[in-house]
């Protein structure tokens, strides 16, 4: 719970919301999306799709804000205490143990580059193992570590990004990227899938930022000029590069940005930065999910981070649009049901909040509900023979929403008549 004195500025909350967003992760999305639509289109969705992040950042953070507590304790009234734990310790678990594989991939990738030019051949599965290991030590035991490489790799991201575009628009690829026409076809709702799980789970949990804020409307400003300006700038360098330098390998882009030792050096730094995070955020989600005490904190890092190097391993990066669209899909329905409990049931009245003991199966099986029916384009998507299903990346949010709004007032009514029988 908040403390006196313990408060933030709008424009504090927007630089750390706008530091989340610049990242490979943003890169990776623009790289995806401009490989089946042109750019025009790709900035069109990537704008719609944080537009939709920033609406459901708002309307999270607004509830933590006005309480001064967590995503979690906030969701102690419609998931239950225990249940609200659980449901968003597992959904954390993993989103940061995928985009762990996604990183420690994109990590590896970059590491078998650069000493290949340096006559050193190295499968980057092999790489990406030996990523993702130096990755889980460095967060088991070296939490100082994280400050100093975000100092040197969120900079040095921003730099190569810059010079990238300055040779993209002042040489000859200015006529490439005017020219440009995608060779694949992607659908819109499937880009826009991309777009809102790339980021979907930070806007869940942005009251864990939020509740330091003095003011609703302070929230509102950050989510706005922190998330849209730096979301789409990141999804329109990932464009952009991938069509100047003709290739939809980010690691290759970036080895020809610069020299191939810079650019890989500065991949490898900005991809482990945001690992460390995901291993740690990974290792406590665990430690709540399977009750571990603190003291062997330590060990479930070791264990997120040990798992998410084995999807690297195997290669999950060459899934990252069903990754996303999983992500898409699971997240934003616990959204959907905390906002139905506080926005519609409570009417935003913060003196009507009341956390929950144990579980609230009434929300915990509208979130499950909205999360399988919009995960099933993406299980569709893996089966050729099965009839293809258009991707609805809103779909999940919406009948979470409707089916908590509509429970909750079927079992009010209920209770009311029988009390009125008695």
């Amino acid at each position: 719970m908040r403390k006196d004195g313990e408060q933030q500025s709008w424009f504090t909350l927007a630089m750390v919301w706008a530091g989340a967003m610049i990242s490979i992760p943003g890169i990776l999305v623009g790289n995806t999306l401009i490989s089946g639509m042109s750019l025009p289109k790709t900035l069109l969705i990537a704008f719609i799709g944080y537009a939709i992040i920033v609406a459901i950042m708002i309307l999270q953070g607004i509830q933590s804000t006005d309480l001064g507590k967590t995503t979690v304790q906030v969701a102690g009234q419609v998931f239950g205490k225990k249940g609200s734990r659980t449901i968003l310790s597992i959904i954390l678990t993993i989103a940061c143990l995928g985009w762990f594989g996604i990183q420690a991939n994109v990590c590896g990738a970059a590491l078998a580059n650069l000493l290949g030019e340096f006559g050193m051949s190295i499968p980057v599965p092999a790489a990406s193992l030996i990523s993702g290991i130096v990755m889980v030590i460095s967060a088991m035991y070296g939490i100082k570590v994280l400050r100093v490489l975000s100092y040197i790799a969120v900079p040095l991201l921003v730099v190569i990004c810059i010079m990238g575009l300055v040779q993209a628009f002042t040489g000859d690829s200015w006529q490439l990227i005017s020219n440009y026409e995608p060779e694949g076809q992607m659908k819109f709702m499937d880009g826009l899938a991309v777009t809102i799980g790339s980021f979907a789970l930070g806007a869940v949990i942005a009251g864990d930022y939020s509740q330091f804020s003095r003011k609703r409307s302070d929230v509102l400003k950050a989510a706005i000029f922190g998330i849209i300006p730096s979301g789409v700038l990141m999804i329109s360098v990932g464009a952009v590069l991938t069509i100047a330098y003709q290739t939809s390998d980010v690691t290759a882009v970036f080895l020809n940005i610069t020299t191939p030792f810079i650019g890989g050096v500065v991949l490898i730094l900005a991809a482990w930065k945001t690992n460390m995070i995901n291993a740690i955020s990974g290792g406590f989600a665990l430690t709540n999910v399977f009750s571990v005490s603190k003291d062997k904190e330590k060990w479930t890092v070791g264990v997120a981070g040990l798992i998410g190097t084995i999807l690297a391993v195997i290669g999950i990066l060459n899934f990252f649009t069903p990754v996303m669209s999983v992500f898409s899909a699971m997240v934003p329905p616990v959204a959907g049901v905390m906002i139905a409990s506080y926005w519609v049931m409570n009417k935003g009245d913060k003196n009507s909040w009341q956390e929950t003991e144990g579980v609230n199966m009434l929300g915990v099986v509208s979130w499950l509900v909205g999360s399988i029916i919009a995960c099933i384009p993406v299980v569709f998507s893996f089966f050729p023979s099965l009839p293809e299903v258009s991707n609805q990346p809103l779909l999940g949010i919406i009948i979470s929403f409707v089916i908590y709004v509509v429970g909750y007032r079927f079992t009010a009514s209920k209770t009311a008549i029988l009390e009125g029988n008695r």
